[in-house]
Order: structure tokens, then sequence, then C-alpha cells
């Protein structure tokens, strides 16, 4: 089997290498760099791009829209909490500030999707760990994106652009909390 490279754009969060963990336990190479420690260009040579979650919201978060925009059309990126707002921000979507934060929480996910490569042979009963304060709007959501997943009250835990190869999960794969995130994340790499 090929091996994908991966960058890893690092929001400054410390489950970056949560992920990190998993990308070695499935045998992938990588590298992780700041979100502000890079030029545009050096993407350029990676198949794949994680965006990590971080704190704050996307324009704080150094070129990550930047790297959204230029590379959205012709490299395969997963976005992860902050990184699935910060794609849906690019398409045209909006962030809003959940009245009450999740974090640490677990919670039931709805695949709303059947089709969609993440969640094949992913079980339905799983739990996903949430850590989030902002959340994709869903009233004026681009016609670019779909929604493949939700929780219990309907919020988007995971969305895909319909062209480009672009997918966001608004939960942490990469946390204890999660059951299944490996398979979640060898789905993406497939």
């Amino acid at each position: 089997m090929n091996k994908n490279r991966i960058l890893v754009i690092d929001n400054y969060d410390s489950f970056t290498y949560n992920l990190v963990h998993l990308l070695q336990e499935l045998g992938e190479s990588y590298e992780v760099i700041r979100n502000d420690k890079f030029e545009l260009d050096y993407v350029q040579q990676f198949d794949c791009i994680l965006l990590s979650p971080g704190p704050g919201i996307p324009e704080e978060a150094g070129l990550l829209l930047d790297v959204i925009r230029t590379y959205a059309a012709s490299k395969r990126i997963l976005g992860i909490c902050l990184g699935q707002q910060a794609i849906a921000e690019v398409f045209g979507g909006t962030l809003y500030n959940m009245p009450k934060p999740l974090h640490g929480v677990a919670s039931s996910i709805i695949i709303t999707d059947k089709d969609e490569k993440l969640f094949q042979d992913f079980p339905e009963d799983s739990k996903i760990g949430r850590y989030h304060s902002w959340a994709v709007n869903t009233e004026d959501l681009p016609d670019s994106l779909q929604i493949t997943a939700v929780d219990e009250n309907g919020v988007i835990m995971a969305l895909r652009h319909k062209q480009y190869d672009v997918r966001g999960m608004q939960f942490h794969p990469e946390s204890i909390l999660t059951e299944n995130g490996k398979k979640l994340i060898e789905n993406w790499l497939k």
C-alpha cells in the first residue's frame, strides 16, 4: 500500500499529538508544522493536509484559511474541530457561539450521509468526544458543503465538500472519548 505524505497543521493545540499518534499507529508518513511557521508553497509537496483542533476562531489561526483556499481543489484535506470551522468559513459558511460550551463531553452521532467514506464500517452507536464552544451554522450552510453527521440536537458533527476531497469533523477522533476514532482517520486516508 502506498503511504500518503501528510502535513499536519498544528493550530497550537495539545490534541495535535494525539492525532499524530493515530498516524503513527497507521504507519503513515507525516510532518507537523505550526500554523504560522511556514510559507504556503511549502504545502505543495504533501498529498494530504490534516488540520488540527485549536483555540479561538479560524481567523486567528495563522495560515489555516489560506491553506484551505489554496489547496482545497488539489489536496485531500481533513479538518478537526477548528479545522472543520475553517473549512465551512472558506466556502461561505458561518459559525455561532454555542449557548453552552462542550468540553470533554461524549455524545451520540447521527450519520446523515450513509455513503460518506469517513463513516464506512464505523459503528453508528459509537460515542464521540467533543471539546468546542463554536459550531457551523446549519441555516446558511453553502450549497457546496454536505452535512454528513449531526448530534442529537442537529449540530453539525461532520461535513464534506461536494466537489473537492475536503472533509471536516467537529468532534475529536483522537480523543479517548471517541470510540473507533482511528477508523475515521484510516477511512480518510483510503
